[in-house]
């Protein structure tokens, strides 16, 4: 049920359009969608790209997982129906970005399919571009600096994807990033070629209204 005064909610639209915001800026605004279970590399990689990013000078920011934990998602748990309201928020907040003509990273695990796919719903088609960054769970577990597998594994930390909660693999990602075989430096090259080839990276005259 909708909450009291919902109702009489109306947009307001603004005089300024994305496309103005595009234009200035000189390019296309898109989601980069990091996805990929906890210690396969999506932060690492998504600051890498980001980096590479602002010394072309195009404006982009990374939103964190952990790191939107501590303000906007601050209070919500790990267990499904939290996770799902953590992963709304950022489609949400991803689409403020896209609409400010902002190239927007996200490095979250989310791990369902479905909440993925409502974050794509948001954007139009084309401004949402799904990462894969694929590590085997073995791997993933050598790399954990800061021991959350171990201690999943002992129990101490519950609903942890991967060891006690479920990881839906993308079915049809725009790129598979394999970042137990690729190094940093090609993954970033190839996050970027496919940016290139899908004209995010320049602003054509073609998308002037």
């Amino acid at each position: 049920m909708a909450k009291e005064g919902a109702a009489h909610i109306v947009w307001h639209p603004t005089t300024v359009t994305k496309e103005d915001r595009q234009r200035r800026a000189g390019h296309r605004s898109c989601v980069l969608w990091f996805t990929g279970l906890s210690g396969a590399g999506k932060s690492t990689l998504a600051n890498a790209v980001e980096q590479e990013l602002n010394r072309r000078g195009l404006a982009s920011y990374v939103l964190d997982g952990d790191n939107i934990r501590h303000g906007l998602n601050k209070g919500l748990g790990f267990g499904e129906e939290d996770r799902k309201e953590n992963i709304r928020r950022i489609g949400e907040v991803a689409k403020l970005f896209v609409d400010a003509g902002v190239i927007v990273l996200t490095a979250f695990i989310s791990p369902y399919r479905s909440d993925r796919e409502l974050a794509r719903s948001l954007v139009e088609a084309g401004e949402f571009i799904e990462v894969y960054v694929k590590c085997p769970l073995e791997e993933c577990e050598r790399r954990d600096v800061k021991g959350l597998y171990e201690k999943a594994r002992r129990g101490e930390i519950g609903q942890f994807t991967g060891i006690s909660a479920p990881y839906e693999e993308p079915i049809q990602p725009e790129l598979v990033i394999e970042s137990s075989r690729q190094t940093i430096e090609d993954s970033v090259a190839a996050v970027l070629a496919y940016l290139e080839q899908a004209g995010i990276l320049t602003y054509e005259k073609k998308h002037d209204a």
